[in-house]
């Protein structure tokens, strides 16, 4: 088997890895790559984001198979260039990837499949957009409607700050969605789909604030680890059941099918589990951790996605130990990070026992060193027999990669290693889930 990989991200360097120990692939191309993604597969620089020319690259390469990794080229429609040349593509259609291109949009398609969410209005002018927020009340919740890498997402219990950004999106031409705030810990989980059946992956943890103990702004990810002792038993089975299935099947019923992997962001909240948000592709960080662990062969898995044969495929294999991702992100990240700096250290990382890096926003210079080319640089992924070991490996890691104004949470999966983590009694499913209003 034959597959293409487009993105640029660590999410994309994680997936090719995995490819590449799959011994039903032969080859693998990636568009356009980083650094690290360069060193692994023959690279191609084109514009991911076109439909035309990932299709004509697809073909040119002749390819069996197509992943689209970030979320702008399947808004954009790269999923059905491909997929009209002929070529099998694990990724949703432009229509399908609404669910994450529009929060209003999935809201209706939640509300419509008796998915439990978040309660929340639509605004489009400040009024509305005041009124949202003294219906709800504080933490605040506003969200950018329409794809913002992650970063589009405010929580505050400052009204005007609240307001301030609707007002940015406004003046943008956009709109916000506003939303009730969910307490309890937070969980991601990846669910492939087929258009008709659904698989899902193993449960992982996020961190979206730059700091320690859920300090400073949104990011697109500081780190990540899994699986989850602490998660309720029978969570995963209640996500398809209640989430995953019933959007599936209302995305079918509408005329687009839902294929590649719907991202769930679950909250397990003192009412019950709780959708944050939906997703339309692999989570960066979370699905550095996740594939280190996967065991099934990532490319017969994904095509048989593409195909609509999930049913056939076989039961998923996993490692027995954690993994643990720690994201190293540039200066000044996520306001305007700095590029260009040169990343040390890199192969020491790497040669401590357990520990992997995949790059995210890197580049090779002139000279042919890796440099930083973005906000994210790279994660370092670490495997231990328990969370504790993992975290270890990862941040000896961490300590060895040397980046001027590099900056990482130091925090990463330190609560669930102390056991810390608090499930509320609702989220054990001891009580009913009911549906909730959009």
């Amino acid at each position: 088997m034959k597959v293409l990989v487009i993105g640029p991200g660590g999410r994309e360097h994680a997936i090719v890895r995995s490819l590449l120990a799959d011994p039903n692939v032969s080859e693998v191309h990636a568009a356009p790559g980083n650094a690290g993604i360069s060193k692994l597969v023959p690279t191609h620089k084109i514009n991911g984001n076109d439909p035309d020319a990932v299709a004509k690259l697809a073909t040119k390469l002749a390819v069996d198979l197509v992943v689209v990794g970030p979320e702008a080229p399947l808004a954009a429609g790269v999923s059905d260039a491909v997929r009209e040349a002929g070529i099998p593509v694990f990724g949703p259609s432009k229509a399908a990837a609404q669910l994450e291109a529009s929060k209003a949009f999935a809201k209706e398609i939640m509300a419509e499949a008796g998915v439990p969410t978040a309660m929340a209005l639509v605004a489009t002018t400040a009024e509305e957009a005041a009124s949202a927020l003294d219906t709800f009340g504080a933490p605040y919740v506003v969200k950018d409607d329409g794809l913002a890498a992650g970063k589009g997402v405010v929580v505050t219990r400052n009204r005007d700050e609240a307001l301030a950004h609707a007002q940015s999106c406004f003046d943008a031409g956009g709109s916000v969605v506003i939303e009730e705030f969910l307490d309890g810990p937070e969980v991601s989980l990846f669910v492939l789909c087929d258009g008709h059946n659904t698989v899902a992956l193993s449960p992982a943890q996020d961190f979206k604030r730059i700091f320690d103990n859920d300090e400073g702004p949104n990011t697109g990810g500081m780190g990540a680890y899994t699986p989850l002792e602490w998660a309720p038993e029978g969570l995963v089975q209640e996500v398809i059941d209640r989430v995953a299935q019933p959007t599936v099947n209302e995305m079918a019923r509408r005329g687009t099918p839902f294929v590649g992997v719907l991202f769930v962001g679950l909250a397990l909240t003192s009412r019950g589990t709780r959708v944050i948000e939906f997703n339309v592709r692999f989570g960066d960080p979370e699905t550095q951790a996740v594939l280190a662990r996967l065991k099934t062969p990532l490319g017969s898995l994904l095509l048989s996605a593409a195909k609509g044969e999930l049913d056939t495929a076989e039961e998923l294999r996993w490692a027995k130990e954690t993994a643990v991702a720690v994201v190293v992100a540039s200066e000044n990240y996520p306001d305007t990070p700095r590029a260009g700096d040169r990343i040390r250290g890199l192969k020491k990382a790497e040669a401590l026992d357990g520990v992997h890096v995949i790059h995210a926003g890197t580049a090779l210079d002139d000279d042919g060193k890796v440099v930083s080319a973005g906000g994210r640089v790279l994660a370092v992924v670490a495997l231990g027999s328990d969370l504790v070991e993992a975290r270890e490996r990862a941040y000896d890691g961490v300590e060895l990669v040397q980046l001027d104004g590099g900056q990482f949470r130091s925090d990463i999966g330190r609560k669930a290693a102390r056991g810390e983590i608090k499930v509320p009694y609702a989220a054990t499913g001891a009580l009913p889930i009911t549906k909730a209003k959009a």
